[in-house]
């Protein structure tokens, strides 16, 4: 079930996108934060602050999370 993620980079724009658990399209409503995600494809990344370590790929909605709460300030995910 895909999750709506609302946010914004460091330079203060705002996105919001629906991370999808699809490996072609892991986030759905923003290129820039679609191109982010891709970016970090492959990657390894914290969960959590303290681990466990994921490869990112985009059919693994934790690891696409975990860029977004990294990489951007998360205001909301529901």
């Amino acid at each position: 079930m895909p999750q709506t993620v609302t946010g914004r980079f460091d330079d203060g724009s705002a996105y919001q996108v629906q991370v999808t658990g699809n490996a072609d399209r892991p986030v759905v409503g923003s290129a820039r934060a679609a191109a982010l995600v891709e970016l970090h494809a492959g990657e390894l990344i914290p969960l959590t602050p303290t681990g466990p370590l994921r490869t990112v790929a985009g059919d693994d909605t934790e690891a696409v999370l975990a860029i977004l709460r990294r990489y951007t300030y998360v205001l909301e995910n529901h």
